[in-house]
C-alpha cells in the first residue's frame, strides 16, 4: 500500500520538536548563578550544566548517521523526543544537583540527536531547488530559539524559579511527540549497516576530548598551559585521526569523511565551521566588554545583544529564498567582506564609542552570519548523492560544538594574553580603569584573529560555486 507524504505536516511536526528541544540549550544560562545559591556549588561545578550538554551533543552527532539508517523516521523522532522529555522531567523534580545534573545530560541526548535526524529527513523530502527556503525555514527555528533562551530564562526564574525552566517545557515536549504519534510519516529506507563498535569508541573519545579540552581551556584555570588540558586535547587529536583512517578501511564507516572529496561540501563546510567559531566567541566576548569597560549588567548587555541574535533567526528564511534564487556566492562573497569590515570595527572598540554604534555593529555580525552559515551549508549537503545524506549531515552537525569550542576558547585565551601583555608593561597601582584599558587591549588582540579567520572565509568563498546535485527524486511516498 502506498501512502502520499504530506510534507507540510512533517516539516510542522520537526519544527515544534526542534524549537523546544534548541530552545533548552540555552534556557538555563542565566540560572546557573541561582542553581549555585540553591544547591552550594561553585562555578566550575555548576558550568557542567552548560559544558556537559554540549558535551553530550557533540559526542552523539557521529552515532547518529549510524542511527539514521537503522530506524525509521517515526522510530527516531518520537524516540529522542520521549528521551528528551524523561530528562525535563527528571530535571524538573530534582532534589539535588547530581539528578539535575543527570536529567540535563539525558536531554542532550535527545537534542543532540534531534537535529541531524531532522536535516537528513528535509534532504530526502525536498528538492535541491526549493531546500534553501525549506532549510532557512528550519534555520529560522534553530537559530530563533537559542536567542530568545536567555531573556525568557530571565523572566522565568525571577517571576516563578528555577525549575519552571523545565516545567513550562514538559507540557511542550508532550505535545510534541502525539503530534508526531498521529501524523509524522516515515522517509527514506532503513539499511541497517554494521555498527563498528572501535569507531564509536574513537569518535567519543576524539570528539568529547576535543570538545570538553577546548572549552576548559576558554573557562580558565590555566587555559592552553594547563598540561591536563593539552593531554586530553593531544589524545583527542590522536583518538580522531585513527577514527579518520578507520573510517577510510571499513566497508561501513560510521561517518564516511569521503563527503570531503565532494570539492563544495569541503569548502561549504569549512566556511560554515569558520563563521561558527567566530559567530560564538562573539557572544562571549561581547557579554563580557559591554559588562566591563562598558559597565552594563548581566541582564542589560543580553538586551542588547538581543536585536542583532533575534534578527539572525529572522532573516534565514528570506536568506533561503535568496539562495534559491541566485545561488550560493552572490550572498557569501558580499556577506563575507562586511563580516571583515564588522570583525575591523570591534579589533577599534573602546569604551568612548556610543553604544548604539555598538548595537549597530552586532546586528550587521549577526545578518552577515545569517547571509553565509546556512547558504553554505546547505550548498554543501545540495553535492551529495542521497546514500550520503546522513554522514554529511551528522560530519556538519559535529563539527558546529568543536568550531563553537575552538572559537570560545582561542578568542578567550588571546584576550587574555592581551590583557596580560597590557598590564605588564604599564606599572604602578591596578585601577579600575587600568583594568578596562587592558581588556579592551585583549578584545583587540582577538578581533585581529578574527579578521584572518574572516578573509580566509572570504577567500574560500571565491571557489564555492552553485552544487549541482546528482540524480535526485523526492520521497513522495512510502510504501
Amino acid at each position: 500500500m502506498e501512502i502520499k507524504l504530506n510534507r507540510k505536516i512533517i516539516l510542522a511536526t520537526f519544527m515544534i520538536g526542534a524549537f523546544f528541544a534548541v530552545l533548552n540549550e540555552t534556557l538555563l544560562n542565566i540560572a546557573l548563578t541561582e542553581l549555585m545559591d540553591v544547591f552550594g556549588l561553585s562555578a566550575p561545578t555548576v558550568q557542567w550544566m552548560a559544558t556537559g550538554f554540549m558535551l553530550v551533543m557533540g559526542v552523539l552527532m557521529p552515532i547518529s548517521a549510524l542511527l539514521i539508517q537503522w530506524f525509521t523516521t517515526r522510530q527516531m523522532f518520537i524516540g529522542v523526543m520521549s528521551v528528551f522529555l524523561a530528562g525535563t522531567v527528571i530535571a524538573a523534580s530534582a532534589v539535588n544537583f547530581p539528578m539535575l545534573l543527570t536529567g540535563r545530560m539525558i536531554q542532550a541526548v535527545g537534542t543532540g540527536l534531534l537535529i541531524p535526524v531532522i536535516m537528513n529527513a528535509l534532504l530526502l523530502l525536498y528538492e535541491p531547488e526549493v531546500r534553501g527556503r525549506i532549510m532557512g525555514t528550519f534555520g529560522l527555528v534553530i537559530m530563533f530559539a537559542p536567542a530568545i533562551g536567555p531573556t525568557l530564562s530571565g523572566v522565568i526564574v525571577d517571576w516563578l524559579g528555577w525549575r519552571w525552566l523545565f516545567i513550562t517545557v514538559i507540557p511542550f515536549a508532550v505535545f510534541s511527540i502525539l503530534f508526531a504519534v498521529k501524523y509524522l510519516q516515515n522517509v527514506g529506507e532503513v539499511t541497517r549497516p554494521k555498527a563498528d563498535v572501535l569507531s564509536i569508541i574513537l569518535s567519543s573519545i576524539g570528539i568529547g576530548g576535543i570538545v570538553y579540552g577546548f572549552s576548559s581551556a576558554g573557562e580558565g584555570g590555566g587555559g592552553f598551559a594547563s598540561m591536563e588540558i593539552i593531554a586530553i586535547i593531544g589524545v583527542s587529536i590522536a583518538s580522531l585521526i585513527f577514527f579518520v583512517f578507520r573510517q577510510l578501511k571499513i566497508e561501513d564507516p560510521l561517518l564516511d569523511v569521503r563527503v570531503f572529496a565532494y570539492k563544495n561540501y569541503a569548502r561549504g563546510i569549512i566556511i560554515f565551521v569558520i563563521v561558527i567559531m567566530a559567530m560564538f566567541a562573539s557572544e562571549i566576548v561581547m557579554p563580557m566588554y559591554l559588562q566591563g569597560p562598558l559597565g552594563f549588567s548581566a541582564k542589560a548587555a543580553g538586551l542588547l545583544l538581543l536585536p542583532g541574535a533575534l534578527l539572525n533567526g529572522l532573516m534565514s528564511p528570506v536568506m533561503g529564498t535568496l539562495f534559491d534564487k541566485f545561488g550560493p556566492r552572490k550572498l557569501i562573497i558580499p556577506a563575507s567582506l562586511v563580516l571583515v569590515a564588522v570583525m575591523v570595527f570591534f579589533s577599534y572598540i573602546n569604551p568612548s564609542i556610543p553604544i548604539w554604534y555598538f548595537i549597530f555593529a552586532y546586528i550587521i555580525l549577526m545578518l552577515s552570519v545569517s547571509a553565509i552559515l546556512m547558504p553554505a551549508q546547505t550548498n554543501a549537503l545540495n553535492e551529495l548523492p542521497k546514500h550520503l545524506y546522513p554522514h554529511g549531515t551528522a560530519i556538519a552537525n559535529t563539527l558546529q560544538p568543536i568550531g563553537g569550542a575552538l572559537g570560545v576558547s582561542i578568542f578567550v585565551s588571546i584576550m587574555s594574553q592581551g590583557q596580560e601583555n597590557y598590564l605588564d608593561d604599564h606599572s604602578g597601582a591596578i585601577t579600575n580603569d587600568l583594568l578596562n584599558k587592558a581588556m579592551t587591549a585583549g578584545v583587540h588582540h582577538a578581533y585581529w584573529f578574527a579578521i584572518a579567520l574572516c578573509v580566509s572565509t572570504f577567500v574560500i568563498a571565491l571557489f564555492v560555486k552553485k552544487a549541482i546535485a546528482p540524480d535526485f527524486e523526492p520521497e513522495e511516498k512510502e510504501s
